[in-house]
């Protein structure tokens, strides 16, 4: 049995989903500060809470066979998290070492964490491989890049077994539409496009135009929510089977831009999107794209959404008929 920490949200609500579907039980704990009760499958049980609650904590270790915790709950704004970055740190990090303490309490050894690429920072070198150096540029960054060492030295002292998925841009939703993305505010691309083209939104902004990259905006690395999630099962599996702790990236290995994804937001949805250019944002890299070759060579991980208009178009059919 799975304890699946913020399995409500987006990410973790799309794993609880594929893993129920292929015979794993979860058991969520989510606050629903940001995550919605909606998106929990019928039959999986939903315990509102705080995961940095040390008593709440124990309750469920007892009341469950619970042999492995995958671990998604984290606030993720990375403009909040440079404004009231005690918020990260204390719900990011240090309410994380409440949930591995709980774990080391109740026998507990094997933990799959949802990092970031947002641990690297700046790139030093595209594409970007499990060695490059990690130098993260904001408290985000740093509250996930601080949970990897955390896991290091419990992994060396406690025998504690972990695998640190690192992501770069998730995106699309449930391709029956049952679930997607649905944050508030919200602030990813995808989701903000097309809710123009719907005309919920009068336009889009787009932060930059004169990055040295071909068309001039940024370009980012985009990968499917249930390709994640495969990922998440896959790593589970080779805990499960005695492998030591490890550390992977998750990406397309393909990127982007700014305006190609408008483009074929554009012609999934058939709709214009109206844009206005900005000025850059601060802390904006020109151009973040993953070397997943680890990931494929030793977790023997296929994506099954292999172009962003496939992903694009799960993302459509939730935006609409979302319901929640």
């Amino acid at each position: 049995m799975i304890l699946v920490t913020g399995g409500a949200g987006y990410i973790g609500s799309h794993f609880v989903l594929y893993c129920k579907e292929h015979g794993e039980q979860p058991i969520v704990l989510d606050n629903l500060v940001y995550g919605h009760k909606e998106a929990v499958p019928a039959g999986v049980p939903l315990i509102v809470g705080d995961m940095g609650d040390p008593k709440l904590l124990d309750e469920i270790f007892t009341r469950y066979p619970i042999d492995a915790v995958v671990h998604f709950a984290a606030y993720a704004y990375v403009g909040e998290s440079v404004t009231d970055p005690a918020k990260y740190y204390l719900n990011n990090t240090v309410a994380t070492l409440a949930v591995l303490e709980a774990m080391r309490r109740h026998g507990v050894n094997k933990f799959i964490f949802s990092s970031t690429c947002a641990t690297y920072g700046n790139p030093v070198t595209v594409p970007m491989d499990e060695l490059h150096p990690q130098a993260p540029i904001n408290p985000y960054g740093q509250s996930k890049y601080f949970v990897e060492q955390i896991l290091k030295a419990y992994s060396l002292a406690y025998s504690l077994k972990f695998v640190a998925l690192r992501y770069f841009n998730a995106a699309g939703g449930d391709p029956e539409g049952r679930i997607g993305e649905s944050h508030d505010p919200e602030t990813h691309l995808i989701p903000i496009a097309l809710q123009v083209a719907q005309g919920k939104r009068p336009q889009i902004s787009v932060f930059g135009t004169d990055y040295d990259t071909p068309d001039g905006t940024c370009i980012r690395d985009y990968i499917h929510i249930l390709d994640l999630a495969q990922a998440h099962q896959l790593a589970l599996k080779r805990l499960r089977e005695g492998a030591d702790s490890d550390i992977f990236n998750l990406g397309s290995e393909q990127g982007y831009s700014v305006n190609e994804v408008l483009r074929i937001c554009e012609k999934v949805s058939g709709r214009k999107i109206a844009r206005v250019n900005e000025p850059r944002r601060a802390g904006d890299p020109p151009r973040l794209v993953a070397s997943a070759a680890k990931a494929r060579a030793v977790l023997g991980w296929a994506p099954t959404f292999q172009n962003l208009d496939a992903i694009i178009e799960t993302a459509w059919k939730w935006e609409e008929k979302r319901h929640y």
